[in-house]
């Protein structure tokens, strides 16, 4: 313990003699660690695009994410501890342990200082890891009461889904009335839709820009009904560079959601939506490289993802997750659609939506195309299919999900969150602070004490 103490004490007297970074950019990949960096970095080699660039910064930590609760953290303690310094239990926002104190956010603390405060995120803004550098709850649940703190906190620029249909919670017993209508009175600039979005001047005071009541679409799905976590960044920079700087935070939380529904080909490529956000920021720091940091860390894992189990032996396939053409959740409404269509809809009739959305084969030699399904493999998706009800799809879903994992040499562990450490990296004023084996609650404390 003591040493520890030592070792913290020491590293925030390198901080004291670091330069104070102008512009801070701090990005958490919900659900990311370091397998599913790796697979999507992978994937994209294979693509011939080279490697995630949130991969190619010049230091890197791992980083514990426990909370005060639990050694599987969730996404609320883990966002406090990132956000606030402070380990506290599950379901926590913003909050100590023991739900008594408020604890500051280094998001507050560099509005405090002057800087303008951007939080944005591919999922609710009113959601855990957002909520996590704005509010002061005892639960994440209370969501409307989150996003009364959202508006209070006076941040100049909110981004991404909206608020899970709680905007208007008029049976809360601290409702004060319609958040669009509050943030409006607060001098907020409401934007409801891609058109208004991309329509809006460069300079905006203050700005919530959501995309419908939930999460932004799934990359895999295609966003054309919305802005990408890319535009958001870059309309970010637009609305907060000013003389004093800004801070930062861009979430990918659909990540996580494809870790908890173990769909390996749509969480790499919310991984890569992220890395295009990344990419957005290490443009900007290549013209303020003096004045800006950046940092890329996860806030838990979520899945236990592998890469590589028995059933493949030590080879990996991940380019074949290429062939899946929409999500899990997507697939499982088509095929729930078919089903209303068609009254005798069979196996056979779902035999060409696997085809077309997975390209599995039912016919051919697996030595010349490896998507061709062995009978085995034909009695899993069989079972699944046989298993739902007539308004299901979800165990149907479930098996094509599991195949294309297993044909691409991925495991999965868990439909929830892991105690699996996460990688933190970094590049730019201060990034060397970030280094070696580290707490979640380091990332907040190095960067206040930069503030």
């Amino acid at each position: 313990m003591k040493k520890a103490l030592f070792l913290l004490l020491l590293s925030l007297a390198f901080v004291a003699q670091a330069a104070s970074p102008k512009y801070i950019f701090l990005f958490i990949g919900d659900g990311m660690s370091t397998p599913q960096r790796m697979l999507a970095d992978e994937f994209a080699q294979k693509a011939g695009h080279g490697h995630l660039t949130m991969n190619t910064l010049h230091y890197s930590a791992t980083t514990r994410t426990c909370s005060a609760s639990s050694l599987v953290t969730d996404s609320a303690a883990a966002a406090t501890a990132i956000a606030c310094g402070e380990k506290t239990n599950n379901g926590r926002i913003g909050m100590s342990a023991d739900g008594e104190r408020k604890l500051e956010s280094c998001a507050e603390v560099a509005h405090k200082k002057g800087k303008k405060v951007g939080i944005i995120t591919s999922i609710t803004i009113n959601h855990a890891t957002p909520a996590g550098f704005y509010a002061h709850r005892k639960s994440r649940g209370e969501l409307y009461r989150i996003s009364l703190d959202l508006v209070n906190s006076g941040f100049e620029y909110f981004g991404g889904g909206g608020f899970a249909n709680k905007h208007d919670d008029t049976k809360d017993s601290e409702y004060k009335g319609n958040i669009f209508d509050l943030a409006a009175a607060a001098g907020y600039t409401i934007c409801k839709d891609k058109e208004s979005f991309f329509a809006l001047p460069s300079k905006v005071d203050k700005l919530i820009a959501v995309a419908g009541n939930g999460g932004l679409p799934f990359a895999i799905d295609g966003q054309e009904s919305a802005p990408t976590l890319a535009d958001y960044t870059r309309k970010g920079i637009e609305i907060l560079d000013n003389p004093n700087g800004f801070f930062f935070m861009i979430e990918g939380g659909e990540i996580d959601h494809c870790g908890h529904a173990n769909d390996a080909a749509s969480n790499l490529r919310e991984v890569l939506a992220m890395d295009d956000a990344v990419r957005v920021a290490m443009d900007f720091y290549e013209k303020h490289k003096d004045e800006t940091l950046v940092i890329i860390t996860g806030d838990h894992e979520t899945g236990g993802m592998t890469m590589g189990f028995a059933g493949t032996g030590y080879n990996l396939y991940m380019e074949r997750l290429a062939n899946q053409k929409c999500s899990i959740n997507k697939f499982r409404e088509i095929v729930v659609k078919a089903k209303k269509e068609k009254a005798d809809f069979s196996f056979e009739d779902a035999k060409p939506l696997l085809t077309k959305y997975f390209n599995f084969a039912f016919e051919g030699d697996i030595k010349e195309n490896p998507m061709v399904v062995t009978e085995k493999e034909l009695a899993s998706l069989l079972e699944g299919f046989n298993a739902d009800k007539p308004e299901k799809a979800d165990k149907f879903a479930n098996a094509a999900r599991l195949l294309i994992s297993a044909k691409s040499g991925v495991g999965w562990t868990s439909g929830a969150h892991t105690a699996l450490p996460v990688l933190t990296t970094s590049e730019g004023v201060g990034a060397e602070l970030f280094t070696g084996f580290i707490e979640n609650t380091d990332i907040s404390i190095k960067l206040k004490s930069l503030l």
